[in-house]
């Protein structure tokens, strides 16, 4: 198990070790309040877009459900004829960047979440490191009402109109510490500046989501039977923030039988990583799916059968008043 791995699992677990690394998340909250307070004193350049900015992310490391929300979201923005741009940082590309995504596009040069989300939605989409770059390669190509950004809620260069956190609240905040000590990437008071949407499927709040999962599919389908089968034992390969929601999913879709293969998020995989001692079909979650297409295309003799689970994030009504809401205030309506 990588560094990286073992600190995820003892985040998890709230682990008392976690203790030693208290003087880091000290020069942590030190760098992260100098940095900020540079912004806010204006002694660093913020970029302002010549249309709205809305921010979508969170103070967490680790998966929330942020990407099947922006997903919705976009979905939602475009039946109501919304022109949206999305940028994003591109985490697991190798670019050049800045870069514009399609359909097309490798996640192995974007990233797995951008590739996911353009296949999902067709939205228009830059990535890179730089969200000012990707903005404008954005605006060079389409005509846009609204840029949405893909996390980038900590990136102060950023001028933003709304800002939606996700907040898990089966995970909840951990031992409430900043990293590396908790997995929080801010302050908790940071939930009291900005719209928090829970996820959860008994919420606290009004402003909340929850995941509705679909029926798996096949990877690749051909020659294989298309009928899944719960009570099959199946090597469920993951690489998620937070991979305890996918087995949990796993367990609500009646499969009590699997080998948890766990990779870190964003993970490279080879072919090597499908290699296991049987030949039991292989479960994976959407993100993992867009890596795993491309080893079958470069491996078109690998047969064992690959199911997706797709989920897709359910909105509370109160979201959607609020989006509207907040887009009034910036000038923008809904048809």
């Amino acid at each position: 198990m990588s560094l990286a791995q073992t600190i995820q699992t003892a985040w998890n677990n709230q682990k008392k070790w976690l203790i030693i690394l208290r003087p880091l998340s000290w020069l942590y909250r030190f760098a992260f309040l100098m940095n900020k307070a540079m912004y806010t004193h204006k002694l660093k350049k913020i970029y302002t877009a010549p249309i709205p900015v809305m921010v979508i992310g969170n103070i967490t490391v680790g998966g929330s459900g942020k990407t099947p929300l922006l997903i919705q979201l976009v979905k939602y923005l475009q039946s109501r004829g919304l022109s949206v741009g999305i940028i994003s940082r591109g985490y697991g590309g190798v670019g050049p960047f800045p870069a514009l995504v399609h359909k097309e596009s490798s996640p192995e040069i974007i990233g797995d979440e951008p590739a996911l989300i353009v296949q999902s939605t067709g939205v228009a989409m830059a990535v890179g490191p730089n969200r000012q770059s990707s903005i404008e390669l954005l605006l060079q190509n389409y005509s846009l009402d609204l840029i949405i950004s893909d996390d980038g809620l900590q990136h102060w260069a950023l001028d933003r109109q709304i800002e939606w956190i996700v907040l898990d609240q089966n995970r909840g905040l951990g031992n409430e510490k900043l990293l590396p000590e908790g997995y929080l990437r801010e302050p908790k008071s940071r939930l009291q500046n900005s719209s928090v949407i829970v996820h959860s499927k008994q919420p606290q709040s009004l402003l909340n989501m929850h995941l509705q999962v679909g029926k798996p599919y096949l990877l690749r389908s051909d020659n294989l039977s298309n009928q899944f089968d719960s009570k099959q034992s199946y090597h469920a390969v993951v690489g998620i923030g937070f991979p305890q929601r996918f087995y949990q999913t796993l367990q609500n879709l009646g499969i009590e039988q699997f080998q948890a293969h766990e990779f870190p998020d964003h993970h490279e995989y080879k072919l090597s990583d499908l290699s296991f001692q049987n030949e039991n079909a292989i479960i994976t979650t959407e993100k993992d799916a867009v890596k795993l297409k491309e080893i079958l295309i470069q491996h078109p003799e690998f047969n064992i059968p690959i199911w997706v689970v797709p989920v897709e994030a359910v909105l509370s009504s109160d979201c959607y008043d609020l989006l509207e809401q907040q887009l009034q205030q910036v000038g923008i309506y809904l048809s």
